[in-house]
C-alpha cells in the first residue's frame, strides 16, 4: 500500500494523477470508485440506501458496503 500511496501522491497535478489512475485501473474499476464516492456523498446527505441504489443503478449490497466503508472512514 505504501508504494501505491507514494506513486499517487508524487503525481504533482491532477492531469498526471488521472493518467496514473488510468494506468492502474480498468474503466470498470474507475466507474466503481466513482459510484462509491457518489454513495458517500448521498449517504452524507441523508438519502436512504434504497433510493441511492435506485438512483445510481447499483445493488443495495453495493450501497450497504459503501455505508460500512464510510463509517470506517469516520471512525479512523
Amino acid at each position: 500500500m505504501k508504494d501505491l500511496l507514494q506513486f499517487l501522491t508524487e503525481a504533482g497535478d491532477d492531469a498526471v494523477l488521472e493518467k496514473r489512475l488510468k494506468a492502474l485501473l480498468t474503466p470498470n474499476e474507475i466507474n466503481e470508485m466513482q459510484h462509491r464516492l457518489q454513495i458517500f456523498s448521498l449517504l452524507e446527505q441523508g438519502v436512504p440506501q434504497r433510493d441511492i441504489a435506485k438512483q445510481l443503478g447499483v445493488g443495495i449490497a453495493t450501497v450497504t458496503r459503501g455505508s460500512r466503508a464510510l463509517k470506517e472512514l469516520k471512525e479512523a
